[in-house]
């Protein structure tokens, strides 16, 4: 099997885990089991009409839930999985990340996506056709304000000059930058501006189809070479045990994210993470 697989755990933003002593409880019991990371996602508002998830379900900040998890644990990575970056102002996002980066002692992932609910655009008052635009031009200007000596940024939705923030995130130039999603532009973002790709809820062919269209990209979209490798991150939607995990490793991933079960018992989800520590985390 190619390389070492490293095992995540995403929701913990959310449902039982929205609670300070939940959530302290199963971080701390993903990083006694040897998870690697951590996962938290967003919305920062949720429409009555909305099917994927309950609008009444219960979802913490994933930055506050990452820096409360930060001081709490001591070596788990840390990943946004995913913020919707065009819902943001990118000077003060950048701002928030570089300070859980400092904070956490360089532990930082930062996942982006665009998101699929245009009520959540309308309430915020952002464009939702202008999503994407917006994606690239505000992760541009955070890399800018992140690691230039004399930041400068002039684009379509954020420009400035002559100004500094510091402390500037541990990890230089920047935190690692994830993309989730799998629409063309979401693609080409990744290939152009990531280092790595994250995909929930695949199962193998969705992911062995999703490779395809990456390496098909790489072939048509120039790649900086700083970015290095593209590592795979994928969340699955099928049960993993050691074979399933190999075959997804065949296959080209790096990571496999954790969906947790849903129960509303925290101590349940520590003992299955234990259970996860024990028979697959570090195995495979």
């Amino acid at each position: 099997m190619p390389g070492h697989l490293k095992f995540g755990l995403t929701g913990i933003s959310g449902g039982a885990t929205s609670y300070p002593e939940a959530l302290v409880s199963v971080a701390q019991a993903a990083e006694a089991a040897g998870f690697e990371s951590l996962w938290a996602g967003e919305h920062i508002i949720l429409p009555d009409s909305s099917t994927r998830i309950p609008p009444t379900y219960r979802y913490l900040n994933p930055l506050l839930t990452l820096t409360f998890v930060a001081a709490h644990t001591s070596t788990i990575r840390l990943g946004t999985g995913v913020l919707l970056l065009p819902q943001h102002e990118p000077l003060v996002l950048a701002k928030e990340l570089a300070t859980l980066d400092v904070l956490s002692g360089g532990r930082l992932m930062v996942g982006i996506g665009v998101g699929w609910s245009e009520e959540e655009y309308q309430a915020l008052g952002i464009p939702y056709s202008e999503r994407g635009a917006r994606a690239d031009d505000y992760l541009a200007a955070m890399r800018a304000i992140w690691s230039e000596e004399k930041p400068a940024y002039q684009g379509k939705f954020v420009s400035f000059k002559g100004v500094q923030a510091y402390p500037h995130p541990v990890q230089q130039p920047t935190p690692p930058i994830i993309t989730g999603g799998r629409a063309p532009a979401v693609i080409r973002r990744t290939i152009e501006q990531a280092n790595g790709w994250y995909g929930f809820a695949y199962d193998l062919d969705e992911t062995l189809a999703v490779l395809a269209q990456l390496r098909e990209a790489a072939s048509r979209y120039q790649r900086p070479a700083s970015l290095g490798e593209l590592e795979i991150s994928i969340a699955p939607r099928i049960p993993i045990d050691k074979e399933t995990a190999q075959r997804f490793a065949e296959l080209g991933v790096h990571r496999i994210i954790f969906i947790p079960p849903p129960v509303n018992d925290a101590s349940a989800l520590v003992q299955w993470i234990t259970t996860l520590g024990a028979t697959l985390v570090g195995q495979v």
